[in-house]
């Protein structure tokens, strides 16, 4: 068998880097296409490194672009290398535009799609990775979801075959990396920071990129009772800039920093804030609150026991809940499943193998 993976932002290379280790161990072949959507090192390249990460093997250094202009070039781009390698699936990750990309460019060569992390939903279609989430999970031929609640979503759909329920990749690298932290991370050292007497925040989402909207988020910021450790996204930093944070406020602004860092930070913290799926599910696991920075989230299971809650742009719903005590109630769903997802997905894979070819 031979596989295709298509990545290009920083969960996804979280993804990838679980799954190849498992497709290595099986002998299957897999081809690597990095499709450039985050290229700053520490959202791109500082991954590969610190996963240890064999390099792509096809860089498309599309960059940033509109939505439209920017899916457009990934498929014009991907399209001659998907007819060249010939693959037997291609494997998409998440929501975002290289996982659109890749889903339609497989599925019109009449390549099999398999999509990680399907059948989530925010109900949100204001969202630009909600529509990415359900269009590919209509294309795709294997469906691999964290949990029940996303495959009873993928039935309600009318999707009903090759639905495999694999837990998470993203927690079981987590659970992985947080057992292996010293007991006080170099990290916090660098920031002058003490544990549990921060909150840690990230923001990057379009809807949040906004200046109507990232300023009631930055004044609960500002209202949090300690220290606010915000590695700032390209995206976000010329508002973080007209708005002066970190200038006489609670607020240290850092650049994007790399994954093994970030997981000590979430581990310390004594709160974590964030628009970012991926970051909210990775602060549970490490045992710390979450507040989420919008209205919905797909990880419905976080919201159980008030270990995560939803607390949009409103700056009193911050300041209320950003450093919280952690609840006594213990995580459930896809937080209380076993690991080995990379292991299931490739015997599904396997499994599948013998689907007719779409060619």
């Amino acid at each position: 068998m031979k596989v295709l993976s298509v990545v290009g932002a920083r969960p996804q290379f979280v993804k990838a880097a679980v799954l190849s280790r498992a497709l290595a161990r099986h002998g299957i072949q897999e081809c690597s296409v990095h499709t450039g959507q985050h290229y700053d090192d520490n959202m791109s390249d500082v991954f590969y490194r610190q996963l240890r990460m064999v390099a792509p093997a096809y860089m498309l250094d599309v960059g940033s672009a509109g939505h439209g202009a920017q899916t457009g070039e990934m498929m014009r781009r991907l399209e001659p290398i998907v007819e060249a390698e010939h693959p037997d699936w291609v494997i998409v990750y998440g929501d975002t535009n290289s996982t659109l990309a890749g889903a339609l460019v497989a599925a019109k060569a009449h390549v099999h799609v398999a999509h990680v992390e399907a059948g989530l939903r925010s109900f949100n279609r204001a969202m630009p990775e909600e529509i990415n989430r359900i269009v590919t999970d209509h294309v795709a031929d294997a469906h691999f979801v964290p949990g029940e609640n996303a495959r009873a979503q993928l039935q309600r759909e009318g999707i009903l075959e090759h639905v495999y329920v694999v837990g998470d990749l993203m927690i079981d690298l987590a659970r992985e990396v947080l057992a292996q932290l010293p007991a006080r991370p170099p990290i916090l050292d660098r920031f002058g920071l003490e544990s549990k007497r921060y909150a840690l925040a990230t923001i990057h989402r379009a809807s949040n990129t906004e200046k109507e909207t990232f300023t009631p988020i930055v004044a609960g910021l500002r209202r949090l009772p300690g220290r606010v450790l915000f590695p700032v996204h390209p995206r976000t930093r010329p508002l973080a800039e007209a708005l002066g944070l970190g200038q006489g406020d609670n607020i240290t602004l850092s650049e994007p920093l790399p994954y093994l860092e970030m997981i000590a930070l979430q581990r310390h913290a004594c709160g974590v804030l964030t628009d970012s799926g991926g970051v909210q599910k990775e602060a549970l696991v490490a045992g710390t609150p979450c507040t989420t920075l919008r209205e919905e989230t797909e990880w419905v299971e976080s919201l159980e026991g008030g270990w995560n809650v939803l607390a949009g742009s409103d700056p009193e719903r911050i300041a209320g809940a950003g450093m919280r005590p952690a609840p006594e109630t213990p995580l459930g769903g896809i937080f209380a499943c076993d690991s080995g997802c990379a292991e299931r997905i490739v015997r599904a894979l396997l499994e599948t193998a013998r689907l007719p070819s779409r060619r």
